[in-house]
């Protein structure tokens, strides 16, 4: 499985970049409003020079002419933007008509498996089931994961499934044990997965003994 990174921050990006372990990015309108920059097209285009991977770069108008336009201008920001849309009639027409000119598309905002299939048939090269979001109306994300995993290899749809929305490591482990494709989680929850007490505490007394070693040495 692989893991993005879920934000808009460049020196976050950076840090978990220099991990060698980041294999894309996602973004969406708030996490770019935290951050404020003062050109959001310049912003992108360095967010995507820090990354190999695709970087998902989220549209904001709302009929299909002006998202199929918009599809355009974002995927053009550098080889490896990907375009987001959200999961809405007037999108699906556009992630259609974009994924045939060969442009990857990320439908965002899906939470019920019935939304997933709609993706997939549009073409979608991504679908991003929100996780923690439907936990909070007390349904399981899980669930919703799984059933839309099982769905796709059923019927050998090509399009990815992104694990979004993701709150605590157990949310990545069980997106990689029910088989999705990408975890997308907050930078917060990178720095949850790498830490361990028994790795603190292992590490602390081998620095200790190594230390005392030396010590001995140069007596």
């Amino acid at each position: 499985m692989k893991l993005f990174l879920d934000t808009g921050n460049l020196d976050h990006i950076r840090t978990i970049n220099d991990w060698g372990v980041l294999s894309g990015v996602t973004t969406n309108p708030s996490l770019i409003f935290k951050e404020k920059p003062k050109d959001w097209i310049a912003h992108a285009k360095e967010i995507c020079s820090i990354v190999d991977g695709p970087v998902s770069l989220e549209t904001t108008t709302t009929t299909t002419k002006e998202l199929i336009e918009e599809g355009h201008e974002l995927a053009a920001v550098a080889p490896n933007a990907v375009v987001k849309i959200a999961m809405v009639p007037y999108g699906l027409g556009a992630v259609k008509a974009l994924s045939k000119e060969g442009i990857k598309v990320n439908v965002t905002l899906v939470f019920s498996p019935a939304q997933a299939i709609l993706a997939a048939e549009a073409g979608a090269y991504i679908v991003s089931p929100f996780l923690g979001r439907v936990d909070d109306i007390a349904s399981d994300g899980l669930n919703v994961l799984a059933d839309i995993v099982s769905i796709y290899d059923t019927h050998e749809y090509e399009t990815q499934v992104l694990a979004a929305s993701l709150r605590h490591p157990m949310h990545v482990v069980d997106s990689a044990k029910i088989g999705a494709d990408i975890a997308s989680l907050p930078y917060e929850v990178f720095e949850m997965l790498v830490k361990h007490p028994l790795t603190d505490a292992g590490l602390e007394k081998f620095l200790s003994d190594w230390e005392s070693l030396q010590g001995q040495s140069k007596k």
